[in-house]
């Protein structure tokens, strides 16, 4: 195996009821363990997402209603869920712009404390853009030489996500193998939090990066605004991105 581990990598997938990171819910997860040693362990849970599965999200994972109704709640699969992925590191194919955010959310949403900030994120995807942009299908077809036959499942994209980043590895010689670089190379910025409402300038300051104050350094923006900071708290963000402004602010305060 080319890629240097020294810490479990998972490789995940979710298919959901659409792609609203704040309002949309998971309907199914495939998590493949990648150990240092090379063992593979594999996991798919269907979920029940408390809310009707839109018809134009059926249509690209084929899962209905009916075939969630008795399939638990994410909250109840949460703590074990959460165990499974502590200590890793996370892969994925457009991971750090939708899987990772929207996962967080659940998280947040029923109360379990998953810190992922110490796990480095690998997007095969931003690999393969970087490298020959296309999408997963074309990806597989393109570094395995195979059809991705059940596109849209969710174990059927994790195993390719995976096979994927392996392939990458043999064909790119400049391709890092050590996590923390090869994490670096598949982000596509600097974000502080994961929806990249804050990103870091060059030097290591959160920046706003949306908004009337996009470009204004958080940390002035708060000062100078107090209800810009009570604007975010009731506003329609991610727990991810008030847990980030709050850090800010508190710092600010301790100055």
């Amino acid at each position: 195996m080319k890629l240097n581990l020294n810490r479990p990598l998972v490789f995940f997938d979710l298919e959901t009821t659409g792609t609203n990171i704040i309002h949309d819910r998971i309907v199914e997860i495939s998590v493949v363990k990648l150990m240092p040693d090379g063992q593979v362990h594999e996991r798919t849970r269907r979920i029940n997402p408390e809310m009707p599965i839109p018809a134009e999200a059926t249509a690209i994972h084929h899962i209905t209603d009916a075939d969630v109704a008795s399939e638990p709640t994410f909250r109840q699969v949460a703590a074990s869920l959460a165990q499974f992925l502590a200590g890793c590191d996370i892969a994925g194919f457009n991971s750090n712009r939708f899987d990772i955010p929207l996962l967080d959310q659940e998280f947040a949403r029923c109360g379990v404390d998953f810190d992922i900030s110490r796990a480095r994120f690998i997007d095969v995807q931003t690999i393969y853009h970087k490298k020959e942009p296309r999408t997963l299908v074309a990806a597989y077809k393109y570094y395995c030489d195979k059809n991705l036959e059940e596109a849209h499942s969710a174990l059927a994209d994790t195993r390719a996500t995976m096979e994927v980043l392996m392939a990458q590895l043999e064909k790119y010689d400049d391709l890092p193998t050590e996590l923390n670089a090869l994490s670096e190379f598949s982000s596509p910025n600097r974000n502080v939090d994961l929806m990249g409402r804050l990103v870091y300038d060059d030097q290591k300051r959160e920046v706003i990066n949306f908004g009337k104050y996009k470009g204004r350094l958080a940390e002035e923006v708060l000062a100078a605004d107090p209800g810009y900071y009570s604007w975010i708290m009731q506003g329609d963000f991610a727990q991810n991105t008030k847990n980030a402004f709050t850090r800010v602010r508190l710092r600010a305060s301790k100055k």
